[in-house]
């Protein structure tokens, strides 16, 4: 899939400049991702990092940005050396992309979307069905439970995006959350791992807002470097990545991303968001 594609309607042309070469930065590893769904962000990306680099044996760092484009603009223009991004991005730029590793959510590495709604509302809407003339929040243009799903089910239900009150971007599957909590949105399309994640947590948002539809299982969003040739590094990086669940230390920080390790995955994992890609105009997946 060319990278130029855009997402019609949602999303403005990107400009993907070619990676400079490995040399260009030795000192460190970057990883981009968007924000982890922790109140104590900072503290634990800094463990997490410091954990990571006396494996790989280099300092670790991340870069957290709010949209899975604006990580995948670091990641092209190489001012980070990978990113954990999400699983309709992966299938949609799959030519340019390699695998990491996927996360094992509970021992596996799927995850479900789910679409939720404020809990207890007697008049809320009980699925996809029931959305017309109500506000609808999505978490990112790039997305997979949080845009593309939605629009897949939707089509499903008989509902143009038209046919919707208002629909808009939360910019985050937390912040999808709070604004169903708030009332803000009358429902919301969410990564149903972030969501348990939050209930786990006790945050007040999942707390106030409720499950009322589940999706087949997808694969996990991944973490990925660009497509160039392997470099040591990124091998130790991968190596200590999957080796997590293996030490004490790893499985604390596993436990505080409610995950249970790392896997190496393969593109196969990605075939349900593949399909569906292909079914939703402007996704920029084809069969």
């Amino acid at each position: 899939m060319k990278r130029r594609d855009c997402i019609a309607g949602l999303a403005a042309a990107a400009v993907w400049p070619t990676p400079p070469a490995w040399a260009a930065r030795t000192d460190r590893l970057q990883i981009g991702l968007t924000p982890v769904i922790l109140a104590d962000q900072l503290a634990f990306l800094s463990r997490w990092g410091h954990y990571l680099g006396t494996q790989v044996g280099i300092e670790v760092t991340f870069v957290a940005r709010e949209s899975y484009q604006s990580i995948l603009d670091l990641l092209w223009s190489g001012q980070v050396d990978a990113a954990w991004i999400c699983g309709y991005p992966f299938v949609r730029f799959e030519a340019d992309l390699n695998l990491l590793a996927v996360p094992l959510y509970e021992g596996v590495p799927l995850y479900q979307a789910y679409l939720i709604r404020s809990a207890g509302a007697p008049d809320g809407p009980r699925g996809w069905g029931d959305l017309k003339d109500r506000v609808l929040a999505y978490s990112d243009p790039l997305s997979n439970s949080g845009w593309l799903v939605a629009q897949a089910q939707l089509t499903h239900a008989g509902i143009a995006p038209r046919e919707l009150k208002r629909a808009f971007f939360a910019h985050g599957h937390r912040n999808v959350a709070e604004a169903v909590a708030a009332q803000l949105a009358t429902a919301g399309s969410i990564d149903g791992y972030v969501w348990e994640t939050m209930r786990l947590q006790g945050m007040p948002a999942a707390a106030r807002t409720e499950v009322i539809w589940k999706s087949e299982p997808f694969g996990f969003p991944p973490l990925v470097t660009a497509r160039r040739a392997t470099h040591p590094r990124i091998e130790r990086l991968q190596a200590a990545l999957l080796g997590m669940a293996n030490d004490t230390t790893g499985r604390e920080l596993l436990g505080s991303l409610n995950l249970t390790g790392f896997s190496a995955g393969s593109s196969s994992q990605f075939d349900s968001i593949r399909r569906q890609a292909t079914q939703v105009p402007g996704s920029g997946v084809t069969g």
